[in-house]
């Protein structure tokens, strides 16, 4: 349960997040939602995928998030030839100390930006199996921590582009969430020709927060209370996913797991304590539709994975408001099921 110390430690970062927030907005124009779920991401301990065509502005995200921190930072350009180890590390022979030397590769850094994913072989987007899921890399029989916090962000390209492979179901299942950043509106493409027409504005983007307080954050968010409805519900969309008849492959335990962290870190990104129903259907799309496989029948009725989540949202019924258990209240609508009005961060 959050004390009040909690809660105002929540309030004192709220000036985090709002410098955070606005240095990724100042480089990514227009799109405010893509910005928050990319931060929901970060404070929910978990790694953003984005996903869309060429030119609209992915790498631009990842990289303005991973600067916008004051941590390490690692980019992998992935390519048809890029080996595991060149992401992991090596054990190379020093002839002058006659003993095997460990030379870290580039996953061994807070934030990881992943350009182009799936241009690389199977072999090597597996290289990050391990270090996604158990923060760890292992070389030799030598396991090796990675430090914290520790955020993979990767881009990639639809998979009917040319020179793609498409990431394996373990893969994307490590993905907490997929978000398209999409095409700016006329007005947000007008004002980025006169902002990135002369320089790019990642040449002066500084750091506005160091790592010491995004782990903080980390740790307010973990406090979130989240009532016993709404963790139910939780399990009731994703259970719903793997009995659906036009799905072949339905949502993992940890795709329930990577639902109520990011639930708890929108709970937080609202200045509350305690996570609502609404907050879980926020994010329902971006959590689960990339897990999901639709049917052979489904495909070719053109129904996609975000319209499956989207029906089984409409037909899942939301827990009413419950009765408060130690001040903190359950359900759907505003600052009567808390103690406090909400706190937007």
């Amino acid at each position: 349960m959050t004390t009040y110390d909690d809660r105002a430690s929540l309030t004192d970062l709220t000036a985090v997040v709002e410098r955070v927030r606005g240095s990724v907005e100042d480089v990514i124009e227009g799109k405010p939602e893509v910005v928050r779920l990319s931060l929901t991401v970060l404070l929910a301990e978990g790694h953003l995928l984005i996903e869309d065509v060429p030119g609209v502005g992915k790498t631009m995200l990842a990289k303005a998030l991973a600067r916008s921190i004051d941590c390490s930072v690692q980019r992998i350009q992935f390519t048809p030839d890029l080996l595991p180890s060149d992401i992991t590390g090596v054990s190379i022979w020093d002839q002058q100390r006659r003993d095997f030397e460990f030379k870290p590769g580039a996953i061994f850094a807070q934030v990881v930006i992943g350009d182009e994913i799936n241009r690389a072989s199977p072999k090597t987007q597996s290289a990050l199996l391990e270090s996604m899921e158990e923060r760890q890399v292992t070389i030799d029989g030598t396991t090796y921590e990675l430090p914290s916090p520790f955020m993979v962000v990767a881009t990639q390209n639809p998979v009917e582009m040319e020179g793609t492979y498409p990431l394996p179901e373990a893969q994307r299942d490590r993905f907490m969430a997929r978000v398209s950043v999409g095409y700016p509106s006329a007005e947000a493409e007008l004002q980025m020709l006169d902002v990135h027409g002369g320089v790019s504005p990642l040449e002066d983007l500084q750091p506005v927060a160091h790592a010491h307080e995004i782990l903080k954050l980390i740790e307010a968010v973990r406090a979130v209370h989240v009532a016993e409805p709404v963790r139910r519900y939780v399990v009731e969309l994703v259970a719903a996913t793997r009995t659906h008849p036009e799905l072949r492959l339905g949502a993992s335990p940890r795709a329930t797991l990577h639902l109520l962290r990011a639930a708890k870190a929108s709970a937080a990104l609202n200045g509350r304590e305690y996570a609502l129903p609404d907050d879980v259907q926020a994010l329902a799309v971006a959590v689960l539709a990339h897990r999901l496989l639709p049917t052979a029948q489904a495909q070719l009725n053109r129904r996609t994975a975000e319209q499956v989540v989207q029906e089984i949202l409409q037909r899942t019924p939301v827990p009413a408001a419950a009765p408060r258990q130690n001040g903190i209240g359950v359900g759907r609508g505003g600052p009567r099921y808390g103690q406090q009005p909400p706190r937007r961060l």
